[in-house]
């Protein structure tokens, strides 16, 4: 890629560090999207292990491109989007991954209508990751920052998601006996 493109392409991704989500850290800040992209990688590299069977380092590249679209239209939570902005994200996206140069152009769009379709392996363990650092996060903030509707999302969001790997069902569960732990102190409080 050459250094204009190259420069122009990292300013687009700068974006989504300003982009920010619904959810809160644990230490009372906003997350911005960036922050979300990486540890969603971030889990995927770890989790790598469980999945011999998968090209880990498609899914890391999904997970790190997934949001990209964002920085576009910012975010907009799970359970206020509609079709119509996912559309719109989608072919801003789309165009914008057209745009790039070979191989990246190619391998961009590829990876996206792969993530969109959500047939191989690959694909489904890189929405888990999306999924459940979506769920860590809601339950490493506080809890006076949900929104009513996410007690029960966070209680069971993802469920369908994961039922392909045990291991990933294993991990689910956990992450809901925090929610629980978490939901239970708040009304403790």
């Amino acid at each position: 890629m050459d250094t204009g493109k190259l420069l122009e392409t990292m300013h687009l991704a700068e974006r989504l560090k300003d982009a920010m989500r619904h959810c809160y850290t644990s230490g009372g800040r906003r997350e911005s999207v960036a922050e979300h992209s990486w540890r969603t990688a971030l889990m995927a590299y770890l989790v790598s292990d469980e999945f011999p069977g998968a090209d880990m380092n498609k899914v890391i590249k999904m997970c790190l491109i997934h949001d990209l679209g964002e920085a576009f239209t910012g975010d907009i939570p799970v359970f206020l989007k509609t079709e119509a902005d996912e559309k719109r994200e989608e072919e801003l996206l789309f165009d914008w991954a057209g745009s790039l140069p070979e191989p990246f152009g190619g391998e961009m769009t590829a990876l996206y209508n792969e993530m969109a379709e959500r047939k191989t392996l690959e694909a489904r363990i890189y929405k888990c990751m999306d999924s459940l650092e979506a769920v860590i996060q809601h339950n490493e903030s506080d809890i006076s920052t949900w929104e009513p509707n996410e007690y029960e999302l966070n209680l069971n969001y993802a469920f369908d998601r994961v039922a392909f790997s045990e291991y990933l069902v294993k991990l689910r569960k956990a992450i809901r006996r925090e929610t629980e732990k978490k939901i239970d102190e708040g009304a403790k409080a």
